[in-house]
């Protein structure tokens, strides 16, 4: 039996290994240097669109914490370096998020956050739509 996600990690390793083969699957988003400002503008983005206000509203005030924790979520799940566990423990997406309330309003403005910052980036295109 497979796992469920088997498929999509197929996919990704073959879209990162097509466009950027010679720097692995982290390095087609610039490993850790380029997950921050991919991280950085996703907060900025949320800090500014209006349409992101309630997902905002869910984050501390000080975001250095959220910060670190996607950046280093976003590394391991890139297959990079996987210090997210070291330093947070496990992850559980849904453990973490169940206090909150997540509807498709506040799903597609996080997503709205990403796209922007993804469309700011100097990816390829393939990645782009991937992430």
């Amino acid at each position: 039996m497979t796992a469920p996600l088997a498929g999509v990690r197929v996919m990704r390793d073959a879209v990162l290994h097509e466009t950027r083969p010679d720097v692995g699957v982290s390095g087609a988003a610039g490993g850790a240097e380029g997950l921050g400002k991919l991280v950085d503008l996703f907060y900025d983005f949320m800090d500014e669109l209006p349409e992101a206000r309630r997902v905002r509203a869910m984050h501390p005030t000080d975001l250095t914490n959220a910060r670190d924790k996607l950046s280093l979520f976003l590394s391991g799940w890139l297959n990079g370096p996987n210090t997210y566990g070291e330093k947070y423990g496990k992850i559980q997406i849904p453990k973490a998020h169940a206090h909150l309330a997540i509807g498709t309003e506040e799903r597609d403005a996080w997503l709205l956050c990403m796209k922007k910052a993804l469309e700011a980036q100097p990816y390829a295109e393939e990645f782009k739509r991937y992430m």
